[in-house]
């Protein structure tokens, strides 16, 4: 028995716990990926073995309070945090096991007292004719891979019954199958409803398509009947119609009530339907498979159900949030009603749905916000109540959270979803709080692993005063080459552009101007400028005009435009400049190359083909990127995009182009305004390229400002707002501070280097020349996403761009908190700052200031996704401590040993401290995120894949923090190496969950990423240093 205890209470034990749990979660989000939510709740977290993993780890912990005596007063900080996970898990149990949730549908003006349960059940009832056996709800999780185990035995009247499921197919759907021993069908296909639609009719009935009927050797004569006479396809329909043979450009008719000769492929229109039959009668039968992952249908379950001495199989189709009519049959002289899907439940109360109000972004139809006026009426009140994202209505245990909606022509609805968890949320809450307090308070209380850490940071600090390191670095930098060459000469492009040159001051002007953009946000011209040129030449100035000088450059002369070569066409895709018809050199395309003489697009087909395609060829990918950048300068070219005039008591605040002032229905001295304004401004703008006077130009202007702030006052920006969204622009300050962080850390990295050698007065300047640089730098970081904050409205951590924006500030400030007697952290930290910062500017993060969607636009969002995405700071700044401390091992020498040695010392404790901040931080805000989950949406732990993830970084993060606790393991070598390879947790919270899997938090596209071949590398050089590191520790440290 003791034996057995200490195996359960161990370290070792604690190590494979650790490993596992963080192994079965991580596979769990591909699984459901690939197969959905159900899935991997059925094969992982839902399933017993996972939820031994959790009670096992309970238990360790329990045996390792007394083995550590974390009972004691000086320990009891961490006793709490720690305790703080039995609550959780045993609130999460209540959840699972006792609590229930659902969806409630209510549509504008009913009422209702019943819910769709969120689990699906498997439901049974039987008699024999006389009596009825008390029915069952078996409530299933299924899996689409593996085998799914369901049976049911019981017996009735003295009767064996068993229910025992054979199949299930999710996303059921039937398809036809080609077979010589089939019936036969004749196949139809028609375009209605804008897509194309295979029919396959079989011989002898009807089928009705968009309201038509349509038969096969039919005996209905309102149907528009194909018949097989003489071993020939002949047609009768019940209505006059035409059709058309390709082949040979024929146009005929079809007479109403006559048999005629039927032409297979050509197009037929009759009563409204246009379709081809493409072949003659074929052989085969229907058979259900299983569809699209992301085609949402209903799926299939087949039971063989047995009663006595009879089995019959039986096939039932059902949902998540759906009930269907049960299936009725008979076995064994017992009736049976069987159904899958979700139950009816009740509610004490009624709710009814008063008014579905939805708020969309001023001129778009993207939701800004949506809320449901409701009245509750229980026996004992009726009160009116108003819910909407993250207001939720809490009223007899049952809580109501603004799911969705579904609005059609003919009715609005909306979905609330219903939690009844009151206990369960309760005791979880009272863990996380507990958490909390546990985990900020082992920062700042005395006898905690940090405290001990910063003390041992003390002497080391003292210790190194004396001693110097030897290090050589080497440095590379990437140069970029940039070629030019255009369509149109040198000269005639400067001719163009001088002629219509815009002069600065006035450009300064047309920048303030207001426009609307498609998602409906309110920004300068100037932004809309910048953000055009850059995304359409991949540069911020063309020919030395900046953007708005462009832009109205365009404006004045669209047609010159289509011709001057501005596209940007990726390197070395010589086969798209074939087909646009461009030399291979030519870095730029125009307009004009990409449409041939009959104004066909010539890159239609390619175009298309690549949104289809899965996996994009690096060409198909180019094809996407350039069709892209076509679309935005032809928008600017046509005017459509120039938003500019609002529509007088728009309910919707929309602001409209020229080409849609037919909307306003302006009347008088505003109409004559709006419909010429416009024009005679373009024209005054190219009398004053000439004069060089441009007061008659300002004036015009003035006037189109002063109209919309009449009639957009709504929502136009403030002045202040506006020129703080132009200096963001000019200055853009996080492209430079990538240069800068990079130029400084890489200096200091040698200063550094020089000051183990030579503690000289001028070395030491210069590294505290180099801080001060640093910390000017970090300030500007700070107005930089201050400005962009109040540019947007909302917290500048809502996008992948932003998000990574952020972390570079996060990872700056801890490095000058753990630095600030550590001179090597400081550089390491600006030179990775740097990193973070190039890697924010790649192309495929897009730095554009957008509207949050509506579950978004909450507090939430500053305090969950500050603390987390503040958290990735630290580990980055572990990992590269790790990284530097495995590079030194590798440079000690018999001669540098004590003065290197001391310096690994100082860095893993200053890596330590820094994991553990970025654990804290971590842990925080992901359980805060449960937080605003529970407040959204009513459930506080969903394993969304963005969640889960971050789970798995707290459990691999807790144990390379406990690594010193695992007999074997206890080493600075293993300790760093793991802070490397935990980093892959983070990276993969970030990069992987939001580009590769699906889910709430994702930014994919629904493109196949494929995995950047710098990963591989980036893996291989850090195994090589790992390997090399791992020698000269073995040989100089350890003990």
């Amino acid at each position: 028995m003791n034996k057995f205890l200490s195996i359960i209470y161990s370290t070792r034990l604690m190590a494979v716990l650790f490993i596992a749990f963080a192994l079965a979660m991580g596979v769990a989000t591909f699984i459901e990926n690939d197969f959905g939510t159900e899935t991997s709740k059925a094969l992982v977290y839902n399933a017993w073995w996972f939820e031994a993993i959790m009670i096992l780890f309970a238990i360790n912990f329990f045996g390792n309070i007394f083995k550590y005596k974390l009972y004691k007063k000086e320990k009891l900080v961490v006793l709490v945090f720690h305790l703080s996970f039995f609550l959780i898990l045993v609130g999460a149990g209540i959840t699972r096991y006792i609590s229930y949730e659902g969806i409630m549908p209510i549509k504008e003006g009913a009422v209702s007292n019943t819910f769709l349960s969120e689990a699906s059940y498997i439901s049974i009832v039987m008699n024999d004719g006389n009596e009825q056996k008390t029915p069952v709800h078996h409530k299933i999780l299924l899996s689409s891979i593996g085998s799914n185990n369901y049976s049911y035995k019981t017996d009735f009247k003295g009767t064996d019954v068993e229910v025992k499921l054979k199949n299930y197919i999710k996303n059921a759907q039937e398809v036809f199958e080609e077979s010589e021993n089939g019936s036969e069908y004749l196949k139809v296909v028609e375009s209605g409803g804008g897509g194309r639609h295979d029919h396959y009719i079989k011989r002898g009935t009807t089928e009705v398509v968009h309201g038509v009927a349509v038969g096969f050797d039919s005996s209905n004569k309102n149907a528009i009947d194909f018949k097989t006479i003489d071993g020939k396809l002949k047609i009768q329909a019940a209505s006059d119609g035409t059709f058309f043979r390709m082949a040979d450009q024929y146009e005929g008719t079809i007479t109403k009530d006559s048999i005629q000769d039927f032409s297979i492929l050509a197009v037929h229109s009759i009563a409204g339907l246009q379709f081809v039959v493409p072949q003659y009668a074929i052989k085969g039968n229907y058979k259900t498979i299983s569809g699209d992952k992301d085609a949402n249908n209903l799926a299939q379950l087949e039971f063989d159900v047995s009663a006595g001495n009879e089995t019959k199989e039986v096939k039932l189709i059902g949902g998540q949030f759906t009930i269907q009519p049960p299936t009725q049959f008979s076995v064994g002289n017992l009736n049976f009603r069987m159904s899958y899907g979700a139950k009816q439940l009740e509610l004490p109360f009624s709710i009814k749905l008063n008014d579905f109000q939805l708020e969309n972004y001023p001129g778009s139809k993207s939701a800004m916000s949506f809320a449901s006026e409701i009245t509750v009426m229980a026996p004992e009140e009726t009160f009116d109540f108003r819910i909407f994202m993250n207001h939720i209505l809490n009223y007899k245990g049952y809580k109501f959270f603004q799911s969705s909606y579904n609005i059609t022509p003919q009715y609005e609805e909306t979905h609330l979803s219903v939690n009844h968890d009151f206990w369960g949320s309760t005791i979880t809450y009272i863990g996380y709080f507990l958490l909390y307090a546990g985990l900020i308070l082992i920062l700042f209380m005395k006898n905690t692993r940090f405290d001990f850490l910063r003390k041992s940071l003390q002497k080391i600090r003292i210790k190194k005063s004396a001693l110097s390191i030897i290090a050589i670095m080497l440095l590379g930098s990437i140069s970029f080459a940039q070629d030019h060459s255009h369509v149109l000469t040198k000269t005639q492009i400067d001719s163009i552009l001088k002629e219509n040159y815009i002069d600065i001051e006035h450009t300064e002007n047309f920048s303030k101007l207001v426009i609307q953009d498609a998602g409906g946000r309110m920004k300068p011209v100037h932004t809309y400028a910048s953000q055009l040129l850059r995304k359409v030449s991949k540069h911020d100035t063309f020919e030395d005009m900046n953007a708005t000088q462009v832009f109205l450059s365009i404006q004045q002369n669209p047609r010159i435009w289509f011709q001057i070569p501005i596209i940007y066409i990726e390197k070395g895709n010589t086969k798209l400049r074939d087909i646009i018809g461009i030399p291979h050199e030519n870095k730029y395309a125009s307009l004009a190359n990409f449409f041939d003489q009959k104004g066909n697009y010539k890159i239609t087909e390619f175009q298309q083909e690549a949104q289809k395609s899965n996996i994009k060829s690096k060409f198909e990918k180019d094809v996407i990127n350039v069709d892209r950048r076509v679309n935005l300068l032809y928008s600017a070219i046509t005017g459509a995009i120039l938003k500019i005039f609002p529509i007088p008591n728009d309910a919707n605040n929309t602001w409209v182009a020229v080409n849609e002032i037919q909307k306003m229905n302006l009347k008088g001295q505003d109409s004559v305004f709006v419909r010429q304004i416009l024009p005679i401004y373009l024209q005054t703008l190219s009398s004053a390229s000439a004069s060089k006077d441009y007061k008659t130009a300002d004036e015009i202007l003035d006037g189109i400002i002063n109209f919309q702030k009449k009639y957009g006052s709504a929502v136009y920006p403030s002045d202040d707002k506006i020129e703080l969204e132009i200096a963001y622009n000019k200055y853009d300050v996080f492209k430079k501070l990538f240069s800068y962080y990079m130029y400084i850390g890489t200096l200091m990295f040698f200063f550094v280097i020089f000051q183990i050698f030579s503690n000289n007065k001028i070395i030491n300047f210069l590294i505290k020349a180099s801080i001060a640089i640093i910390i000017g730098l970090f300030l500007m970081h700070t107005g930089g996403l201050i400005a962009r904050w109040i540019v947007s409205g909302h917290a500048p951590w809502s996008n992948a761009y932003e998000s990574m924006i952020y972390v570079g500030w996060a990872t700056m400030l801890f490095g000058l908190i753990f630095g600030r007697k550590s001179s090597m952290t400081i550089a390491a930290t600006a030179f990775l700052t740097a990193f973070i910062l190039m890697v924010a500017h790649w192309n495929w993060m897009d730095p554009e200031i957008a509207n949050l969607v509506p579950v978004l636009n909450s507090y939430w969002l500053m305090i969950h996704v500050a603390i987390i995405v503040a958290s990735y700071g630290p580990f980055a700044l572990g990992m590269i401590l790790g990284l530097i401390s495995l590079l030194l091992m590798i440079l000690t020498t018999k001669k540098n040993k004590a003065k290197i040695g001391l310096m690994i010392k100082e860095l893993t404790i200053i890596n330590e401290m820094s994991i553990t901040v970025g654990l804290v931080m971590l842990t925080i805000g992901n359980f805060l995120g449960g937080q605003w989950a529970n407040e959204s949406w009513g459930r506080y732990w969903g394993w969304d894949p963005k969640e889960t993830w971050a789970l798995i970084s707290i459990i691999i993060y807790a144990f390379v923090l406990h690594l010193r606790l695992i007999p074997g393991l206890r080493s600075k070598f293993l300790f760093n190496v793991f802070s490397i390879a935990a980093f892959a947790s983070i990276l993969m919270t970030y990069f992987g969950v939001n580009f590769y899997l699906s889910g709430l938090h994702s930014y994919a596209s629904g493109d196949k990423v494929i995995t950047p071949t710098f990963v591989f590398y980036a893996i291989g050089i850090v195994t090589v240093i790992s390997i090399f590191a791992y020698f000269k520790h073995k040989k100089y440290y350890k003990k």
